[in-house]
């Protein structure tokens, strides 16, 4: 066998086995990217899932502490406020205040706005009913004007609860 056979037939085997490992590596490059791009649906969807349960639950909260304080002005009119009235509401107020500081921490801008917003209008009408039940209310407090304020956090709740929809992609934006 000559120099330039032994040359050639080492070539052949060399190309035949780096093609081997060139093809390897290209599966297994492939691969790594088909595993981080299911990571990265996996991360999205559990993202989603995350925030429509904080959505939901910050959503029942807020209304259950505008129902606790529509109910508390109710009782102020008509009868004694008793200790599982006080109790009731202030269960209400706590759950809002725990679901909204986790819809702080993980919804976008324009949802945190108007959940903000919302938040504020309940703890405002908050404070007006307490200073009402204590004897002592501002200048501009009466059961009336909480009343009011009472009914319009609805549309503020209605504001953020289509806010939350659009951001998970169940209502398209306005």
């Amino acid at each position: 066998m000559d120099f330039n056979t032994v040359v050639v037939s080492v070539a052949g085997v060399a190309g035949t086995l780096g093609a081997a490992l060139l093809t390897q590596r290209q599966v297994e490059r492939a691969k790594r990217r088909e595993i981080d791009l299911l990571r990265r649906l996996d991360d999205a969807r559990d993202e989603l899932t995350l925030r429509r349960t904080c959505y939901v639950e910050v959503n029942r909260d807020a209304r259950m502490f505008n129902t606790a304080l529509n109910h508390y002005l109710h009782v102020l009119r008509e009868r004694p406020v008793t200790d599982d009235d006080r109790q009731t509401l202030d269960d209400a107020k706590a759950a809002h205040r725990d679901r909204h500081s986790q819809v702080q921490m993980i919804a976008p801008d324009q949802v945190l706005m108007l959940a903000s917003a919302a938040n504020q209008a309940l703890n405002s009408l908050y404070g007006q009913v307490m200073r009402l039940e204590r004897g002592e209310p501002g200048p501009e407090d009466t059961v009336e004007s909480a009343s009011q304020a009472q009914s319009e956090i609805w549309d503020r709740l209605r504001e953020m609860r289509r806010a939350m929809r659009q951001d998970l992609g169940v209502q398209p934006p306005s």
